[in-house]
């Protein structure tokens, strides 16, 4: 059977190291996003904007009629970071994020679900290291979405199991794409004037941004879900190198977590 796979976000960051990689391993890729990259030999440009429920489905129908015998896997890595302190974000901030990272994901599974089954695919979920982890603070938003697709995985997962659609679950560390260039910035621009937790915000700036000079290669990642999407038997989840210092302090007891940070910030 043919190996074809849907990506979405595929238009940079993780999504395109992870299309390059499929398609280096010969594999047909349908490379979604907003705007697609170029098409090219073993990759099918897609537009895709995964917070609108009629392009999904109109892309879907694309794919679906350039791949006839289905799908073999899914990848869902479309996503967005938001920065800021939940007691001041808007509505609409928060909306966007879990708009793009949890209705995106659900969006694009649902459309594609015909697909799969018509393929004997499989469906590969983006979390993060911040899905199994406490919430930091000013990160929020960002967690509450990851948390969620970790809710969905485990749901999806043991519904379409009988149906012989394996569901896995990967949760990324820090790699290096626009999203960590870019945090500094986003601590900067949740800053607002006379806000109680402006140099608070500044501070967590300050050391959010080191996350980027230790983030790891994009390549690493499209590696490890290649080696997902062909597993004979998938694992449930995956986690592809958790930042140590994070991991170790998550294992902290709660209040002591609580002290270092208020310390900290």
């Amino acid at each position: 059977m043919a190996q074809t796979v849907l990506i979405t976000g595929a238009g940079g960051g993780l999504g395109a190291a992870a299309a390059s990689e499929f398609v280096r391993h010969g594999w047909t890729v349908f490379a979604a996003d907003l705007n697609p990259p170029p098409g090219a030999n073993g990759l099918v440009p897609v537009k895709m904007d995964v917070t609108d429920t009629r392009s999904v489905d109109s892309a879907i129908s694309y794919v679906g009629e350039r791949s006839p015998s289905g799908l073999r896997c899914v990848v869902t890595l479309a996503g967005v970071l938001s920065i800021g302190p939940l007691a001041e974000m808007s509505d609409q901030k928060l909306q966007e994020v879990l708009d793009v990272n949890v209705m995106g994901t659900h969006r694009a599974v649902r459309a594609t679900f015909p697909l799969l089954r018509a393929g004997s695919g499989r469906i590969i979920l983006t979390s993060s290291e911040t899905g199994w982890q406490r919430a930091m603070p000013f990160n929020g938003a960002y967690a509450m979405s990851k948390h969620a697709v970790e809710a969905y995985g485990d749901a999806l997962r043991r519904e379409l199991a009988p149906l012989g659609i394996p569901v896995s679950i990967i949760q990324p560390g820090p790699f290096r794409t626009g999203m960590t260039v870019s945090i500094q910035a986003e601590f900067a621009s949740a800053v607002s004037n006379g806000s109680p937790f402006a140099s608070r915000l500044q501070k967590a700036g300050r050391l959010a941004a080191g996350q980027h000079a230790k983030a790891n290669d994009a390549k690493e990642l499209a590696k490890a879900v290649v080696e997902v999407a062909t597993a004979p038997h998938p694992r449930i989840r995956y986690s592809i190198r958790p930042d140590r210092a994070r991991a170790l302090f998550n294992r902290l007891p709660v209040r002591l977590a609580d002290a270092v940070l208020r310390r900290a910030l």
